[in-house]
């Protein structure tokens, strides 16, 4: 890390600049060509049997390349005559093989390592204000304290700075005291800017960002080396991507089939050499490889790779490949209602007046007891009353009585002594008794039926009522609030339906509106009055279940829940307790995002699994070309198997040799694009992968073998 201490250059750092998903051009060819070749090294060949098997292969025919001109040369291999250029050919198809699937990682990493870079150019040290002795207790805004410059790489973890409008923030850490404005299209690429303050959820700040306004003092929460961009960097190049299960799994099976394969190929000629003639060793090798599932050990890697690309694309940082694995086998998803079903500003869309109570006085007390109220849902009251011929003005005429949680009420107190309150019934009916004016039976439960009428829709009620010096206090009426539905949810639930996905709606609402506001969002379960024992309490239920769940948060009461969750996305917004217990970060603080991201997890692990099954299919083709060109000189009875009509043996083995390496290739935009998801369940998926590429994997060899080899048959001697 640079020590150079930026002082005077108040602009943002650039933000990653995302590549296009399905991306593959000659350009990141050449960027990723010098790395292919490097990957070559047989330190990193031997992590991946199936191509180390290509490598053995091709570092042994070129040896045998070199040495038969001194030996004089194999002139026949199982009774037919090979060209002299035979070996030499074969070796270099063989390098080119494991080239080619060097060039798949190589690319599919390529594509994280620009991103990488962008993410580089804001880990630039800093000069930072340490606070040299901070008390908390008696200096929280540490206006007082002295202040040491230092360089951010000096920053330890628990150390306090101060950081003032302009300056970036030197590293992750938690405001704890103070509030501002932070530009952090370093970091999510959004250019609006975000608030970020002490004592709440939001009050996680990371290395890079900007402060944009006032002054705030934060606490360090990483090590050096250990940021927040620190991780995204590594894990964006792929050092930090593990193998996850599945593909640990399956590289175990590949290796069991490259080692029985090798066994057959080291038989295959003792006993040619009984029965006929000895085999080539470049035949056998030419065999061997054509055998394994070259294809998929090829493109395994750049599928994982891609896999969190993908994520990447979406502004989603996954901590492994384990994570996005597990996104894509999910079955129950877990989804809080504000913000995430719903948009989270609840919205006044009706007044309901109580027996002979006039509109026109529920419509100006709800107002009046709303004009100081700056919430979304306070300014909302204004505006519809305004909306219905209200005229309330713009000033305050009387003593605001703000909201308490132990009193869950708002109100104003008017200059001549009446007083308005505004908020849940249950409350509101207690401040009339406390007043002296209990309510009579008939309206009691003409107020309860409008109550529950409005929860049953789904919205939220606010009892209005007033208490006027000389008269008896009373309820004038609810005002109907309404938490609005995001658009298309109903529809993208039906689609994870349709994957076996189950969707549970965790909301603190009572039963009554949870379950209303579930039904208009097509969910298909609900948790209401949710606390943090009870969301953590039902992902273990549902894990006992053999359930994997996924979930969001961004508080540190959600931390157990999103710890225990086998895909834990948390909002970059949230605190650090969140991001740190979550396995995904979302950049962007989109909790609909989890819906997408288990998209992206069926679609990587349905990549794979169609390439493993066009890699084995394709094997079909290659075995009616080498199988005949090996033995068809002693045994002319297996000609007809060369069912593609191939020119000579020499040429279908070549043949089939080249199109092993060419398909790698033509399947690598595939491999990182990914197989395009449809929202089907397991058994349709897999009846379509075995017509699309089961059968395409037998077809595609014959024509593409067929092909080559009408231009192979053009060299002199094949």
């Amino acid at each position: 890390m640079s020590t150079t201490l930026e002082r005077t250059d108040t602009r943002p750092a650039p933000a990653p600049a995302p590549t296009p998903a399905g991306a593959f051009t000659w350009a990141q060819v050449r960027d990723a060509l010098p790395g292919a070749v490097r990957k070559l090294d047989p330190r990193h060949m031997w992590r991946n049997p199936v191509m180390f098997v290509v490598w053995v292969g091709a570092a042994l025919t070129t040896v045998l390349a070199v040495a038969e001109p001194f030996l004089g040369g194999p002139p026949e291999s199982g009774g037919t005559t090979v060209p002299a250029s035979f070996t030499g050919v074969i070796a270099a198809v063989l390098w080119v093989t494991a080239l080619f699937a060097n060039l798949a990682e190589s690319v599919a990493e390529g594509r994280g390592k620009a991103q990488a870079d962008s993410l580089r150019r804001t880990r630039t040290a800093t000069a930072a204000h340490k606070v040299a002795a901070y008390d908390e207790a008696g200096d929280p805004g540490a206006t007082r304290a002295p202040l040491v410059e230092v360089s951010s790489a000096d920053l330890r973890l628990g150390d306090v700075v101060v950081i003032s409008a302009g300056e970036l923030v030197p590293g992750d850490g938690e405001i704890v005291h103070g509030i501002a404005s932070v530009d952090e299209s370093a970091i999510t690429g959004e250019s609006a800017p975000v608030v970020r303050e002490s004592g709440g959820d939001r009050s996680a700040v990371t290395g890079g960002t900007r402060v944009l306004s006032d002054r705030v003092v934060v606490r360090i929460t990483s090590k050096p080396g250990e940021t927040f961009v620190d991780r995204m960097i590594a894990l964006v190049e792929g050092a930090s991507r593990q193998k996850t299960p599945n593909e640990i799994a399956l590289s175990i099976l590949l290796a069991s089939l490259s080692v029985v394969f090798v066994v057959v190929a080291l038989t295959l000629n003792p006993i040619a050499s009984y029965a006929a003639e000895p085999v080539s060793v470049a035949v056998l090798v030419a065999l061997l490889v054509c055998l394994i599932p070259t294809t998929i050990g090829a493109l395994l890697s750049a599928i994982g790779i891609a896999g969190m690309d993908r994520l990447v694309q979406h502004n989603v940082l996954a901590m492994s490949g384990r994570a996005v694995e597990a996104a894509g086998d999910v079955t129950t998803l877990l989804l809080d209602k504000t913000g995430t079903i719903t948009y989270g500003n609840r919205q006044a869309v009706a007044f309901v007046p109580l027996g002979d109570v006039q509109q026109a006085e529920l419509v100006r007390a709800a107002a009046l007891a709303s004009l100081a109220d700056p919430t979304p849902e306070g300014t909302s009251v204004v505006d519809l009353a305004r909306r219905s011929g209200a005229d309330v003005g713009t000033v305050v005429p009387g003593e605001v009585v703000p909201f308490t949680a132990q009193t869950r009420m708002s109100g104003l107190d008017e200059p001549d002594g009446a007083r308005i309150r505004k908020g849940a019934g249950s409350a509101v009916v207690a401040w009339l008794e406390a007043e002296g004016t209990p309510m009579a039976p008939d309206v009691r439960a003409e107020l309860d039926a409008a109550v529950e009428h409005v929860a049953r829709s789904g919205g939220t009620p606010l009892v209005v009522a007033v208490a006027a010096p000389g008269r008896a206090g009373r309820v004038l009426g609810v005002v109907h609030l309404k938490d609005v539905v995001k658009e298309g949810l109903a529809q993208r639930f039906a689609e994870l339906r349709a994957m076996g996905i189950r969707t549970v709606m965790v909301t603190g609402d009572n039963p009554v509106t949870a379950r209303a506001i579930a039904a208009e969002a097509g969910v298909d379960d609900v948790l209401a009055e949710a606390t943090p024992e009870d969301k953590l309490a039902l992902i273990r239920a549902e894990q006992a279940g053999g359930h994997l769940v996924a979930m969001t948060g961004d508080g540190t009461n959600d931390a157990p829940a999103l710890a225990q969750a086998d895909v834990g996305m948390a909002m970059n917004t949230g605190t650090s307790a969140a991001k740190e217990a979550g396995n995904m970060v979302d950049l962007d603080s989109d909790p609909t995002k989890l819906i997408d991201v288990v998209r992206i997890g069926k679609q990587l692990l349905i990549t794979r699994g169609a390439l493993t099954t066009f890699s084995i299919a394709n094997d079909v083709a290659k075995y009616f070309a080498i199988i005949p060109a090996m033995f068809m000189g002693v045994f002319p009875g297996l000609a007809a198997l060369n069912v593609m009509g191939l020119h000579s043996p020499a040429s279908a083995v070549l043949s089939a040799v080249v199109f092993n390496a060419l398909v790698i290739v033509a399947l690598i935009p595939l491999a990182l694009r990914g197989v395009r998801y449809r929202p089907l369940d397991a058994s349709a998926v897999l009846g379509r992968n075995l017509l699309v590429y089961g059968l395409g994997g037998v077809v595609v060899p014959f024509v593409g073998i067929w092909l080559i080899d009408l231009v192979v048959r053009l060299l002199p001697g094949y």
